[in-house]
């Protein structure tokens, strides 16, 4: 089967993306880790699958990680699949809204841009009591759509993000289903730089849009910084975080504003 797909990127996340409005594509976990395989495939984080919409929004996302499985949600992939979507509809609109597992969100085009509106995080714990061997730092955790860890460190650039990352993906506090790991560093109030160990590519990648969102929440509430929040990820962008908090641990209006670009389009063989 030869497949046509797109290669995308937010803020260095790389994903391909597929337009299966048809319903015609049927992959499986085996074929989209290929794909995914920067060796062998066309190379990216995760896969982005467009499918018609069964709940009133413009369209359905479907994300799978790029070891071929589901996974709920993807900031970076979201605001791709926002673009990628918009350009498909009849004169590009500003707004398009799609269906995830997650909940439906909408992506704006603000500019160079892509705005998105995220779901309201929730099972906020502060200080989770869990810790791992060499990483002297509080564990804190949210699910923005995604389960994420968020550990402030005072020295980012030589944090072990692999190790300690796996360490906290794998343990027991966040079995059965393992959470993301996040390392923040505050730079200014308002300003944080991150780096992200994600679950399901299994290593560290340029930028996680989830884990950028809770990472600023975990900023605001350790040290009162406004909304919006300034984030540096290791890919060279700065992204912005905006929230409303609306009670001791929990936030509504939650937007993640950044870059989404096209890269190149192709076909591979399957």
């Amino acid at each position: 089967m030869l497949l046509h797909f797109y290669k995308m990127n937010g803020a260095g996340n790389d994903f391909v993306v597929v337009d299966n409005r048809d319903l015609s594509l049927k992959l499986t976990p085996e074929q989209i880790e290929f794909i995914c395989d920067r060796h062998r495939g066309v190379g990216a984080d995760g896969l982005l699958a467009v499918e018609p919409a069964e709940h009133g929004a413009d369209f359905k996302f479907r994300y799978y990680n790029a070891d071929g499985g589901e996974a709920e949600m993807c900031g970076n992939g979201a605001r791709c699949f926002g673009r990628f979507t918009s350009a498909l509809m009849e004169g590009e609109p500003d707004q398009v809204t799609f269906e995830t597992i997650a909940g439906t969100l909408a992506a704006e085009n603000v500019e160079e841009n892509v705005r998105i509106a995220m779901s309201d995080p929730f099972d906020l714990v502060m200080d989770t009591g869990a810790s791992v061997d060499g990483l002297d730092a509080t564990l804190h955790s949210v699910n923005t759509g995604v389960p994420h860890v968020v550990a402030f460190v005072d020295d980012l650039a030589a944090t072990d993000v692999v190790r300690n990352g796996a360490a906290i993906r794998y343990h027991e506090r966040f079995a059965p289903k393992g959470t993301n790991a996040n390392f923040a560093q505050v730079l200014d109030p308002g300003h944080i730089a991150i780096r992200t160990y994600e679950r399901g590519v299994e290593d560290e990648t340029l930028a996680c849009g989830t884990g950028m969102v809770a990472c600023a929440l975990m900023h605001h509430l350790n040290d009162g910084a406004p909304s919006p929040i300034k984030v540096d990820v290791k890919g060279g962008d700065t992204l912005e975080i905006g929230f409303e908090k609306t009670g001791e641990n929990s936030f509504a209006k939650v937007t993640l504003t950044g870059p989404a670009d096209f890269v190149f389009e192709g076909d591979i063989e399957l």
